[in-house]
């Protein structure tokens, strides 16, 4: 029997089959097979475990965890779990910016911390994913589920019975937030909260009651169907219409450039980006915040482009052109140095993750920057013009000269030795 597919823009499932996150998001989930059998309730059948497996099925190999009586139960499950490892904090900020380093890496990265004490000291990390467009499931083992609404006071707390605080505080910095304080809806919970990770490139917060853990629950029993999210698609006729018209305006110019962005990584661009280069010939720069998403070895590649303090002969060849493509931009004032830049409304072609803007004329909706900039490789002429400029005009940095014999050190040859000994390691 072949597994089904279920859109869930429908009606929730009135059954509670696992891996069917309640979402009106644009996500597809498998409905159970007979390849997903019923393993027998036990150990495996757990919350703990069941929300290690989904963590393992997402592709986390290695969750960042700072122990507190909270979560003890929680880290003991998911240390059973074969494929996933345990890796220690010193404490929750060390936790979260390890997961925001791992989701840069792996695609998505998770950390497991107390409540409240914990979970206000990991925000900092968790709001930096948020604007980094990183997908770090944040999980918090919270409160015994008997505990909420007693009108108690906990340990661990800002001393008032209200146990919403940290929720309330994460709603801002979490494109999802669920507290799991009922077995029934739990997987539910887990699936929505992991699938809009995944789907918005967000962050997520994950409040599992340390009374639950461990408890087996016959809705665990099943192993879970692995998601299947519906990918995003480009509107083909936006798409078309943005990449003839951009083709043009390109194509007419003299000195076009290409410059990318920090949101590059998020739209999954990176390779088009690079695509474009190799067809176009035109140079290509960096933003700041953009560094390392686009190979430095790239012969087309002049620099990061930062206003006054860009790399030297690099903001000549980009405000001097004639037209400029943005691909993930993001200018504020710290990447325009002030709002100082350069640079012309109606030369620029600013290209977002789902839509794109030609100078000052007509902006399309809906379309995705990678399937923009693949389009549109094989559509521009090669125009290497601007790159034969900034040939023309680059200087190469001096190389200091190597110190003799008993010679007393010079400044310039501590610095070449600081830089090139990295490289050599």
């Amino acid at each position: 029997m072949d597994t089904s597919i279920a859109d869930v823009n429908s009606e929730w499932p009135a059954n509670n089959d696992v891996g069917c996150p309640p979402s009106n998001k644009s996500v597809a989930c498998p409905l159970p097979s007979e390849h997903a059998g019923v393993a027998p309730m036990g150990s495996a059948s757990t919350l703990g475990r069941h929300l290690a497996r989904r963590l393992v099925e997402v592709g986390v190999g290695d969750v960042f965890s700072v122990p507190g009586d909270f979560n003890l139960t929680l880290l003991d499950h998911l240390l059973a779990e074969p494929g996933l490892n345990l890796v220690g904090c010193c404490n929750e900020l060390n936790a979260g910016y390890a997961a925001d380093g791992y989701a840069r890496s792996r695609g998505v990265g998770a950390c497991v911390v107390t409540f409240t004490v914990g979970g206000l000291s990991v925000i900092n990390a968790i709001a930096g994913a948020y604007s980094e467009n990183l997908p770090v499931i944040c999980i918090v083992g919270g409160p015994n589920s008997n505990d909420y609404g007693t009108n108690r006071i906990l340990h661990h707390t800002i001393g008032v019975p209200d146990f919403s605080q940290e929720y309330r505080c994460f709603q801002t910095v979490t494109c999802a937030q669920v507290i799991v304080n009922h077995l029934e809806d739990a997987q539910e919970l887990i699936d929505y909260a992991i699938s809009t990770a995944l789907m918005e490139s967000k962050p997520v917060y994950i409040s599992i009651s340390c009374n639950l853990a461990g408890v087996q629950h016959p809705t665990f029993s099943r192993q879970p169907v692995p998601y299947s999210l519906s990918p995003r698609l480009s509107n083909l006729k936006s798409l078309e219409a943005a990449v003839e018209i951009t083709a043009e305006f390109l194509n007419a110019a003299v000195k076009p450039v290409l410059v990318g962005g920090p949101k590059l990584r998020v739209a999954k661009a990176k390779s088009a980006f690079v695509e474009l280069a190799d067809a176009s010939g035109y140079p290509v720069a960096v933003m700041p915040a953009a560094k390392g998403q686009v190979p430095e070895t790239h012969p087309h590649f002049i620099g990061t482009y930062w206003g006054a303090v860009s790399t030297a002969f690099c903001a000549e060849i980009v405000e001097s052109a004639d037209a400029y493509l943005f691909a993930g931009p993001i200018f504020n004032d710290y990447s325009s140095v002030g709002y100082s830049l350069l640079l012309k409304k109606e030369k620029a072609i600013i290209v977002q993750p789902n839509r794109v803007t030609v100078a000052n004329g007509p902006t399309f909706g809906c379309v995705l920057m990678k399937d923009f900039l693949e389009a549109l490789a094989k559509k521009v002429k090669h125009n290497p013009t601007s790159l034969e400029n900034y040939r023309r005009i680059f200087v190469p940095e001096g190389v200091p000269l190597k110190s003799a014999p008993n010679e007393p050190l010079r400044v310039n040859v501590l610095f070449k030795h600081i830089q090139v000994r990295p490289q050599r390691i």
